[in-house]
């Protein structure tokens, strides 16, 4: 910078290379200052740089995040090329201002510049509607540009963010050669979008296809593992991740994985042995622990993260909250969720009060609890009265779980397991009338209940069962081995809890639609099918109920298994006659 002072005193001038090299310089140590100063000197005088140096400058106030600046270099430009404007449409597109992005296409369109490649995968990315986008795909097709590897790799994604799967499933099947960056979105597409079969059976393809996994593609497809918790498959994926041990997102994914499919062993080895920890490492670390029922091992390390100067987020915070929640830490909730703005700087959300709720619930201070809701600076959700709703359950308060779950039904008109925990209050309270008027709305709105589903994975094979089918091979048995099990239960004090199930049944009739609920069913195949040191994992598609949840306690203790079920809530860890989430879910 000195020689360059030097320079412009004697009106002396460097060729564009020299130029460039310096302003690299600036953006690697974010000199702004210095970058301006270059500018000045290269403008001096009434001298007009070539179009390569000032594009060269767009980009530089770009990195800086001076769009406004950027903005006015582009302006005065006396001829602007492909690369101006790509600079300026990329800018936009990543800043969030995609009414800017669009507009600037269309401008550049005008001034008669042909979009190259790197124009349209960032303009697609600009794109709020499916209008847009199939108006820009359609301008790729005639352009030709629709083979090119950026360009379908950017229109899988954003289809797959607009959750048209099959038009980005559509995109990727037209793909002449394969590379691996499409792949890599497509099964990205698949996994965000909660589909982790197809993200998995597109993984197998791409493996088969002879190609190498990189660390994005092993992201999603841990991301699917996650959400299909499956342990055994992930820990094959894990084998893929040894190649990039030190890489920190990679990791992350890593952890969330084996925290959501419930092995908090696995979980803890990867983040002792991991070498660089960011916020969401210990976030998710935390979080994982107090969903499984480690709540005072989740306060420690909480503890520990502080110390280490680490400061919590929104995320975080959360995680701490549930704990103290498993854990009955009232006041420490208290004190956190109080002081979180001020000692964090983090505002409270929905899933703070939720868990506040759910803490305040648990401790019976039901009063306290509709005060925090009437207080909440936004509308509650359905979440957070669901959680109201569960706690007047456990401590049957009527009158509050009534106006708890009509707030459901009006956030949330097809939730049938609020119907049905309704009509189940009603009839405990012999108010017979509300009961029938209830049935008839599920009726008119044909509101069903969901079928219950639980997936087991036995020798890299998942088995489902659902309430009521018979299609199992092994159903037979399975019935069979079921009803002795629950006969020899019923001696140690097994009694089936007919609370959630409709009242209008008779006893006998609600007993038997208990007796074949599906996590019963997956429990009793697994006891059948995994050797006796191994832990039954169960994944549901509801919340289990009070009678299976008994009824797995009892099991886990007179097998003397280690059982795990992760509902769409909490996971339950069943040892010894005791599950982790204390009975309370």
């Amino acid at each position: 910078m000195q020689a360059l002072e030097l320079m412009h005193t004697h009106c002396i001038r460097a060729d564009c290379i020299t130029y460039s090299e310096l302003i690299k310089c600036c953006l690697a140590r974010r000199a702004i200052q210095h970058g301006k100063r270059i500018h000045v000197h290269l403008i001096s005088n009434g001298h007009v740089p070539k179009t390569f140096l000032i594009n060269i400058l767009i980009n530089m106030y770009v990195k800086f995040g001076l769009l406004h600046d950027a903005q006015d270099v582009f302006d005065k430009m006396p001829d602007r090329n492909v690369v101006s404007w790509t600079t300026m449409i990329s800018a936009y597109s990543a800043a969030k201002l995609n009414d800017k992005a669009l507009e600037f296409l269309v401008l550049m369109l005008r001034e008669g510049v042909r979009p190259n490649m790197f124009t349209y995968s960032s303009v697609l990315r600009a794109c709020d509607g499916l209008f847009n986008l199939r108006q820009l795909h359609c301008c790729i097709i005639k352009i030709g540009l629709d083979s090119d590897v950026f360009v379908r790799s950017a229109l899988i994604d954003v289809y797959s963010r607009w959750g048209e799967l099959e038009n980005a499933l559509r995109v990727f099947d037209e793909m002449v050669t394969g590379d691996l960056v499409v792949w890599s979105s497509i099964i990205a597409g698949f996994a965000q979008n909660s589909d982790g079969d197809e993200a998995l059976r597109l993984f197998k393809r791409m493996k088969r296809a002879g190609f190498l996994a990189q660390q994005t593609t092993l992201t999603s497809v841990l991301r699917a593992c996650t959400g299909l918790a499956l342990l055994e498959l992930g820990r094959q994926v894990h084998v893929h991740v040894l190649k990039y041990d030190q890489d920190l997102i990679l990791n992350n994914a890593l952890l969330d994985m084996y925290c959501k499919c419930g092995s908090l062993e696995d979980a803890n080895a990867v983040f002792v042995r991991m070498v660089e920890k960011d916020v969401i490492s210990w976030s998710t670390m935390i979080a994982g622990l107090a969903q499984n029922g480690y709540s005072k091992e989740a306060l420690k390390l909480f503890e520990s993260m502080k110390v280490l100067g680490i400061k919590p987020n929104y995320v975080t915070i959360v995680g701490v909250l549930f704990a103290c929640s498993h854990a009955g830490l009232v006041e420490e909730g208290l004190y956190y969720f109080h002081s979180m703005k001020e000692l964090f700087g983090i505002d409270p959300g929905r899933e703070h009060y939720g868990c506040m709720i759910d803490l305040l619930g648990r401790a019976g201070r039901l009063s306290e609890a509709v005060d925090l809701i009437n207080e909440m600076e936004c509308e509650p959700d359905a979440v957070t009265w669901r959680a109201l709703l569960n706690a007047c359950r456990v401590h049957r308060n009527v009158d509050v779980a009534i106006h708890a779950a009509k707030q459901i039904l009006r956030l949330d008109p097809q939730d049938a397991g609020t119907y049905v925990l309704l009509s189940n209050i009603y009839a405990n309270t012999q108010r017979w009338n509300d009961v029938a008027e209830v049935r008839r709305t599920m009726t008119n709105r044909g509101i069903k209940k969901e079928p219950g589903c639980s997936w087991i994975e036995v020798s890299k094979q998942i088995h489902a069962f659902i309430l009521g089918d018979r299609s199992h091979p092994q159903i037979r048995e399975i019935n069979i081995q079921l009803n002795q099990l629950i006969y020899k239960l019923m001696g140690v004090g097994y009694v089936p809890d007919t609370n959630f199930v409709l009242q209008d049944l008779e006893g006998e009739q609600m007993q038997d639609s208990l007796r074949y609920h599906s996590e019963k069913l997956a429990i009793v195949f697994g006891l059948m099918s995994l050797p006796r040191g191994q832990t039954i994992r169960i994944r549901k598609n509801l919340r289990i109920c009070g009678d299976c949840h008994l009824f797995t306690k009892l099991l886990a203790k007179m097998e003397q298994r280690i059982i795990v079920i992760r509902d769409p809530v909490r996971y339950h860890h069943f040892q010894d006659g005791l599950c982790s989430c204390g009975d309370f879910w």
